[in-house]
């Protein structure tokens, strides 16, 4: 397992390398030309070569490529463009919000998708998974907008159930924001998630090692709890595993309508700025979010059905 572990490690650096590449590229030859931007287009080139050279843009690209890649290593992006503010900063202070959100709703509609999907394939072809069905390709046809403004119209404005919109730093009162859109988030996920796990579950059910414990005698409930929920996770766990680096870029949607000061907000206001450098961190930190799941899911599949072998894997 170990030597596994450091293997994908190494195996880790040439692809974060490629990655890097490509985004110095993209921000650095097809952007644009961050200084104009900045300065606006009626400014003196005197202003422009100014901001390019305290920018670092009159180096050689090789030069600003090294610079990029210290950054990654170091994990110091600068400053932002529009701000001025250190990014490592405002990722470390938008990044809570964020997880604040997203980790509960994440964890939740797990829960209730691989229980709810369990259930309904229990009961496959019965009233109760025709009905399930339904209702969930009803919550999947739903715009994540139609969520949002029924809940704060209804649930907050109407009801008084929530707070329409904000964000508070002390943990009583921000369990009270976040209730409503994690309640959404899990609404907006949970159609497509028990499908999913049901469909997994259902395809394990015809399973020759299936009809063979029923043959023994075995309880259906046991047949399911012993044999089909294990032998399914591993796409449970691949389908669950790959969500994970949202977590950090969270719910732009979510985070904007309800004021949450989280990633998605700042990445959304990069956008709208061309801030280059918060961009690059970004786009960054989520590859090496990536790179670290991909690794944490061979693991699981290993510990979840010991006969795969991880020294013939990637």
């Amino acid at each position: 397992m170990w030597a596994y572990f450091i293997r994908r490690l190494i195996y880790s650096i040439p692809i974060m390398f490629g990655v890097a590449l490509v985004v110095f590229t993209l921000f650095n030859l097809v952007g644009g030309d961050p200084a104009q931007m900045m300065v606006g287009k009626h400014a003196t080139a005197e202003r422009i070569a100014a901001v390019r050279a305290e920018l670092g843009l009159d180096q050689p690209l090789i030069v600003q490529f090294g610079d990029y890649l210290k950054q990654i290593v170091t994990f110091d992006f600068g400053k932002s463009y529009t701000t001025r503010e250190v990014i490592r900063e405002k990722i470390w202070n938008g990044i809570w919000p964020t997880l604040s959100l997203s980790i509960p709703a994440f964890f939740i509609t797990a829960f209730l998708s691989i229980t709810i999907g369990l259930v309904v394939s229990y009961y496959r072809g019965r009233w109760i998974d025709r009905f399930s069905l339904v209702l969930f390709v009803l919550l999947m046809s739903l715009p994540g907008l139609a969520y949002i403004l029924f809940g704060q119209y209804v649930l907050a404005h109407q009801l008084h159930l929530f707070p329409i919109s904000g964000y508070s730093s002390e943990w009583p009162e921000r369990i009270n924001y976040l209730a409503l859109p994690v309640l959404i988030s899990v609404l907006l996920n949970l159609g497509s998630d028990i499908r999913f796990f049901r469909n997994s579950m259902i395809e394990e059910i015809n399973q020759d090692y299936v009809r063979t414990a029923r043959a023994k005698g075995l309880e259906e409930k046991w047949v399911y709890l012993k044999h089909v929920l294990k032998n399914s996770m591993i796409p449970v766990i691949t389908y669950v595993v790959i969500q994970i680096p949202y977590l950090v870029l969270g719910s732009i949607l979510l985070e904007s309508f309800f004021s949450i000061p989280g990633i998605g907000g700042m990445t959304v206001d990069a956008v709208n700025n061309s801030d280059f450098p918060v961009l690059k961190a970004m786009t960054t930190v989520i590859s090496l979010i990536y790179i670290i799941t991909t690794l944490f899911t061979d693991i699981l599949y290993r510990l979840v059905d010991p006969r795969m072998s991880l020294g013939k894997r990637g």
